[in-house]
């Protein structure tokens, strides 16, 4: 019996034809992509453009990502197209009123005031998910004000420590991370806090750069949270007993800043603190730079903290520094990159036990 083979000459052009086809569409979609981007990039839709620049000239390594791109003079217009012009004026102390609240009563005047104050009595604190159209993150709710505090790293202005470990010292129940630091060449230890730091009723620290001004965000000796553009010595003479240097001011005396564009400070993780008028604490931490949660900007910060009622509010050190950890567990996202995700600095909020 005889076998008569087939030629294999049709198999192969069918192989060929669908690997063309395969790479037609891969190249297809690599066009419609690119030419997606760049009209993003250059297009007559300004939004775009004003969150790709923003966010990357607010963070220290990702700069060049708006450079390669657009040259110093197109930057330097967007930046001044998005900024914040913040509330003129200090913190009036006479209108906070601390008080313990009982988390009973029947009505509440919306949904926030339910989240903040239902079942709030005998609780040291809250943690209330928060999330938006491109954001995800967390409010904690500090019932007690006496017990926020900063905490600072052991070798303040040598090396900054991670917040698991000054919690862990601290046996803090609740830590974020506070002010900003100065970073040359963007890859400090997290050593050197901007302006004032004040623990205790002392300045411990007190480095000063031109640029880095940021603003007094303290709590006084009876537990109210302070805004001001002081010194650390001026600080002191209003009574402040833990305070870092930072901002901006996002509410001050229940009056939102005023937020052109995004703010200016692009979209990433943020971090802020907050008080309401009945003295509760506000930490409001939100993700960034994930599939999940893109990052907030400050007109998202005024909105969540209004929202909940904060009477007196400012920006802490965001992007890779937003960490929140309670009872010694990270409750957030970090996106550092170093140990867990985490970063050493110099400063630390911190609610005791």
């Amino acid at each position: 019996m005889f076998f008569k083979f087939k030629p294999k000459k049709n198999l192969f052009k069918k192989e060929k034809e669908k690997t063309k086809k395969k790479l037609i569409i891969f190249v297809s979609v690599l066009v419609v992509f690119f030419s997606s981007f760049f009209f993003l990039l250059y297009g007559p839709y300004n939004g775009f453009r004003n969150f790709w620049i923003t966010s990357s000239m607010t963070t220290m390594t990702h700069q060049w990502l708006a450079k390669i791109f657009y040259s110093d003079k197109e930057i330097m217009k967007v930046l001044k197209s998005n900024g914040i012009i913040e509330i003129s004026e200090a913190t009036n102390t006479n209108l906070i009123r601390v008080k313990k609240y009982s988390g009973n009563a029947k009505f509440y005047k919306n949904k926030y005031e339910a989240e903040i104050l239902k079942d709030s009595d005998g609780k040291d604190y809250k943690v209330i998910p928060i999330k938006g159209l491109r954001y995800q993150g967390y409010l904690v709710a500090v019932y007690d004000p006496s017990k926020v505090y900063v905490g600072v790293t052991n070798y303040l202005n040598v090396k900054g420590e991670l917040i698991t470990t000054v919690a862990k010292r601290e046996n803090a129940l609740i830590a974020i991370n506070g002010g900003g630091f100065y970073d040359p060449d963007w890859n400090s230890n997290g050593a050197i806090p901007h302006g004032p730091v004040i623990k205790g009723g002392k300045l411990v620290s007190n480095f000063q750069k031109a640029g880095m001004a940021g603003g007094i965000v303290g709590f006084t000796n009876d537990n109210k949270l302070v805004l001001g553009k002081w010194s650390g010595e001026e600080a002191l003479k209003h009574g402040v007993r833990d305070a870092v240097d930072f901002g901006p001011f996002l509410i001050v005396n229940g009056k939102s800043s005023f937020v052109k564009g995004n703010g200016g400070w692009g979209v990433a993780p943020r971090t802020a603190i907050a008080q309401r008028k009945d003295g509760i604490v506000l930490f409001l931490i939100i993700n960034g730079r994930l599939p999940s949660s893109i990052g907030a900007d400050m007109n998202d910060l005024c909105e969540i903290l209004e929202n909940y009622g904060a009477y007196n509010a400012a920006n802490m050190d965001g992007g890779s520094s937003t960490e929140l950890v309670i009872n010694n567990k990270i409750i957030n996202h970090p996106v550092a990159g170093g140990v867990n995700g985490l970063r050493t600095m110099p400063t630390f909020w911190m609610v005791r036990r």
